[in-house]
């Protein structure tokens, strides 16, 4: 028992040496640099961990790269931490291996952090965060976890990136991005003005054809008026070549008197946008002053800004001598109805004059023959021929008392023309006159057939209407034919804007040579009856006053129609 005590305590002591001198080993090799180690106190004591001379390519490789790297223990001890995550977090290597990686995360990130932790040590998690720099400053990285075995015992494997060069590079790229859409607009307006520029330079190729075909003289000018171009028709009137100057052609050929007429009206275009207009004199190559009609239009971008004004210039001047010599033949007429009133108002004081002054002897001659009726005997005056004689001078008497009455109310009408008139019912007027000229239509026994709506009213003067009226009955009941009852027919209705009066008798008709004069002022065809011819002249003045007209239509010995328009 003795001896095998002592063998085993031999064993020991020799195994204690061995352990003795690889520590002693491990302590040289870390202390001459040939190993890395670590002392890690935990629940057994403090334990070293290092990384042996087999990793030093894979650790070589590691201390090359740009992003930081690092491992944790499970309660975030740094074991092991490279010089670009030293670098980046600004703190010396020895002061960062064997402290707690928990004083990088800022405070509003470690909830954050403890999660990333916990999906780190459950197997592989990518996350990013701000870390804290010695400084205080705060730089964003990307963070990529991994769980692996370090010595039996498992540790965090973490690579961290900066990624601030990243951002800073999206926000680069971004700018660039940027501008080469920039880019890309401008050379899409580029492309887009080119080809507008090209539609231009066609549509002013076309609108120049254009010019150029019309028979006018045509013209363009700038938005400022200053002249672009003429068509050829302005070099051929005015005998030039067209390498002329433009900017001296127009003024040079125009009349001196109409000048600042036109340059007035064309600021006044160019300042307000108004189309030109205007009539004014061009010289032409024979030293001919010929009149043109001027108009100019503006033409304007899709802004509405004017970009240049197309004109043309039309000879008018047979045209403008025509409305001269219209316009002094206006004038003259002018003249003549001026010197036509003045001689009707003389006419109408001589009528009225004559018909006052003829009064006085005709009431004489009557006088007179009354007179000579009482001196001759009742026997005297039954003789044949002194009875005729007396008649006839009595009937003489009438006949000129009546004309000399006619006459003063045709001396009226002219003075009646344009008075105000009223909106008159017919029917009342048409039952009106049939009363009066009732005697005389039961001694011919006439028919009278009248069709005139209750309600129908014309715009005139009543005590007018009723002469019409009158004169157009009594001469139907007058004119009959003796061979028949007269039949006359009334009828009025609205046409259009009038209002039609239609007077139709079956009396003794007339001739169609006689129709033409039948309005004529002392005109008779009948002289069977008494009447002085003036009574349709007046009724035809009447109408022509108010703007109506009166026609007839007439078949001899079968009777006549009379239609009067009114204006409604």
């Amino acid at each position: 028992m003795a001896t095998s005590n002592v063998s085993d305590m031999n064993r020991e002591l020799e195994e204690l040496r061995q352990r003795l001198q690889e520590a002693e080993d491990l302590i040289y090799a870390i202390r001459t640099g040939a190993v890395d180690a670590l002392a890690v106190q935990g629940a057994d004591g403090p334990r070293i961990f290092t990384l042996e001379g087999a990793d030093q390519g894979y650790r070589t490789l590691i201390e090359q790269m740009s992003e930081g790297a690092l491992l944790l223990s499970p309660d975030g001890t740094i074991l092991y931490c490279n010089a670009a995550l030293s670098g980046l977090l600004q703190v010396a290597l020895p002061e960062m291996i064997g402290g707690s990686f928990h004083g990088f995360v800022p405070k509003g990130f470690q909830a954050y952090w403890k999660s990333l932790l916990v999906k780190g040590w459950a197997g592989k998690t990518r996350g990013e965060m701000p870390l804290r720099t010695s400084a205080g400053t705060l730089l964003p990285f990307s963070l990529s976890m991994n769980t692996l075995a370090f010595h039996q015992t498992p540790v965090l494997a973490i690579i961290i990136t900066d990624v601030s060069s990243q951002r800073e590079i999206t926000h680069i790229r971004a700018q660039v991005a940027e501008q080469n859409a920039l880019i890309d607009r401008k050379n899409q307006e580029l492309k887009t003005q080119e080809l507008a520029r090209r539609v231009v330079e066609q549509a002013a190729a076309e609108a120049i054809r254009i010019l150029e075909s019309i028979p006018q003289i045509a013209w363009t000018a700038n938005a400022q008026g200053v002249t672009t171009y003429l068509n050829r028709r302005w070099f051929a009137y005015i005998g030039e070549s067209i390498d002329q100057p433009l900017d001296r052609q127009w003024s040079n050929h125009i009349h001196p008197d109409d000048r600042a007429r036109s340059q007035a009206r064309w600021e006044h275009s160019l300042a307000t946008g108004e189309a030109f207009e205007i009539e004014y004199r061009f010289r032409n190559w024979q030293g001919e002053y010929r009149w043109m009609l001027g108009r100019a239009l503006p033409s304007r971008n899709e802004q509405d800004q004017i970009i240049q004004w197309i004109g043309t210039c039309t000879d008018i001047h047979e045209h403008k001598l025509a409305l001269e010599e219209i316009d002094q033949a206006q004038h003259q007429l002018q003249d003549k109805n001026e010197e036509l009133t003045r001689v009707n108002v003389d006419l109408d004081n001589f009528i009225y004059t004559a018909s006052h002054d003829l009064r006085a002897p005709i009431n004489n001659i009557e006088g007179l023959v009354q007179a000579l009726l009482e001196e001759l005997p009742a026997a005297v005056q039954e003789e044949k021929e002194v009875h005729r004689i007396l008649q006839m001078m009595q009937d003489s008497i009438d006949r000129f008392t009546t004309t000399v009455f006619h006459l003063t109310e045709v001396s009226k009408l002219q003075k009646e023309y344009g008075q105000p008139t009223a909106l008159v019912k017919l029917l009342p007027i048409v039952e009106g006159v049939g009363l009066d000229l009732a005697p005389l239509i039961q001694q011919t026994g006439a028919q009278m057939e009248v069709d005139i709506p209750l309600d129908l009213a014309i715009s005139f003067s009543e005590k007018n209407l009723r002469s019409v009226v009158y004169n157009l009955l009594s001469n139907a009941l007058k004119y009959h034919a003796p061979s028949r009852p007269p039949r006359i027919q009334l009828r009025a209705y609205r046409e259009a804007d009038l209002v039609v009066l239609q007077v139709q008798d079956n009396g003794l008709g007339i001739t169609p040579d006689n129709q033409g004069q039948l309005f004529t002022m002392f005109q008779r065809f009948h002289d069977h009856v008494p009447g002085s011819g003036v009574g349709l002249y007046m009724i035809k003045k009447i109408v022509e006053n108010m703007g109506g007209w009166i026609e007839v239509q007439s078949t001899f010995q079968e009777g006549s129609t009379f239609m009067v328009y009114f204006k409604g």
